[in-house]
């Protein structure tokens, strides 16, 4: 009997799945053939899928209004898109068309907030939530912005040093701030509490000496950050409990405080096999906040989500080409890819982070275990275990069958594989970014594909190191 990959896929999962089947035996994505774009536009490219960003923000947005309306919760639900996931213009504008609100990190993102203003994408009215350390220019831009009319861009003291830096500087305008407290980490990591925002055993005396009398600042919310996300496990309920205690306590002695923001997003699937129950979480989250204000009889907060990953990282996929197979021992064989894994997927290396993996092509054939690897001379450039299997599994062929190549792709690349790469600047050994694609549709549903840039060229990467000056 032919075990076919194929086989392997019906068998191990549910097959075709939301995202992802086949067309005459090759993959399409979203309906997108991937076999047209690769003839169109060679490899190796990377793509984001506009779409499936709209998608994600309209699920997360209706599971948590139902949920609110179902427990007849009074506070109002915002969703915030953290702009550091992925800065380019054309994922936020996206993300932006569905009335979102926006997180920032950096000074720079007031530039990109302004940018957005004056291009008439964004108005005053939107709500901004201004997290990371502020450096002092940081903090001079968000003042600025609030004077320019920004009158819901709220800042999210992450120490009491910076609520001093903030006081000294001088604004006719009362300005809204919020307090991080900072979290325990999980028992594997390297340290015990998190070097983000203020000790829970200070906050509580720091609004009461700072803030309760200050009438310059408005204290509007409390925020915690769980860093490996919303999951149903003890760690995240246990945090989760000690934010929700805190915040209970700090709405008895501050009117103002009206918004819990709970940072750490949904995850996204990594694999074919992927499980997460979206509307139980919400509603575990809802009911259990909604229950203790009634216990303490205090209002409900109105409820913020910073989701990031979540909003773009299912909307991205990078297509290689095996330009190569080696068989180094019996039992090791290598596909070398036209790129560096490195360079263009750096969580899978600094991380080790999965993606889900497919062949474009060739799923009639039997399949193999194989390692991936780059074309850099890095030892550390390869993927060699999916998240289920722990090894990667993916069609066969003879290595002088050159009818046609076996093309790979990776996907649900689109969150912070760009910003953590570097995207347009010096890659390892010179590897340049592969061509970008946006793809959209039309009113009518048609399909819409826009190189956005070019493979990297050799006077780019010069230009940047002083050979071309």
């Amino acid at each position: 009997m032919k075990n076919t990959y194929f086989d392997l896929i019906e068998q191990s999962y549910y097959f075709p799945q939301e995202g992802f089947d086949l067309r005459d035996n090759s993959l399409t994505f979203h309906g997108v053939s991937l076999k047209h774009l690769i003839e169109k536009h060679g490899t190796p490219f990377r793509f984001i899928y506009l779409p499936k960003i709209g998608d994600q923000i309209k699920k997360a947005r209706n599971l948590f209004n139902r949920v609110i309306k179902n427990n007849a919760y009074k506070g109002e639900y915002n969703y915030c898109y953290c702009t550091k996931v992925n800065h380019f213009y054309h994922v936020v504008n996206e993300a932006v068309k569905h009335n979102v609100d926006l997180e920032t990190s950096s000074s720079f993102d007031i530039d990109l907030i302004l940018s957005l203003y004056q291009k008439g994408k964004i108005t005053t009215d939107i709500k901004i939530i201004h997290n990371g350390y502020k450096t002092e220019e940081y903090l001079r831009k968000i003042i600025e912005l609030q004077k320019a009319g920004f009158h819901n861009s709220v800042i999210i003291l992450d120490s009491i040093n910076e609520y001093h830096r903030l006081t000294r500087i001088k604004t006719k305008h009362v300005v809204k701030i919020g307090v991080r407290m900072s979290i325990n980490e999980e028992a594997q990591s390297a340290y015990y509490t998190s070097r983000l925002g203020i000790p829970q055993k200070d906050i509580l005396e720091f609004y009461r000496t700072y803030i309760h009398d200050n009438p310059k600042v408005e204290f509007k919310m409390f925020h915690f950050f769980v860093d490996s996300g919303i999951k149903d496990t003890p760690y995240y309920w246990g945090e989760f409990r000690r934010a929700l205690s805190l915040y209970i306590d700090l709405k008895k002695e501050c009117e103002s405080l009206d918004s819990l923001n709970m940072g750490g997003g949904f995850p996204i699937r990594n694999s074919l096999g992927f499980e997460y129950n979206y509307e139980y979480m919400i509603n575990e989250i809802v009911g259990t906040i909604k229950s203790a204000c009634v216990e303490n009889k205090i209002p409900e907060p109105h409820l913020f989500t910073e989701y990031g990953k979540y909003t773009v990282g299912e909307a991205g996929a990078i297509i290689f080409e095996v330009l190569d197979q080696k068989q180094q021992n019996d039992n090791e064989t290598w596909y070398i890819i036209d790129n560096s894994l490195m360079n263009t997927i750096p969580d899978a290396w600094s991380i080790q982070e999965k993606f889900i993996l497919l062949p474009v092509n060739k799923w009639d054939h039997e399949y193999g275990r194989v390692n991936i690897g780059g074309i850099s001379c890095d030892h550390s450039d390869y993927y060699n275990s999916d998240d289920l299997n722990q090894e990667v599994l993916l069609p066969t062929y003879k290595k002088d069958e050159v009818k046609e190549p076996l093309y790979l792709g990776f996907f649900h690349t689109g969150a912070y594989q760009d910003s953590v790469s570097g995207y347009g600047g010096i890659k390892h050994c010179l590897i340049p970014s592969p061509k970008h694609v946006i793809i959209d549709r039309d009113e009518k549903g048609n399909i819409i594909d826009t190189v956005y840039r070019e493979e990297q060229s050799v006077s780019e990467m010069f230009k940047i190191l002083g050979y071309n000056e």
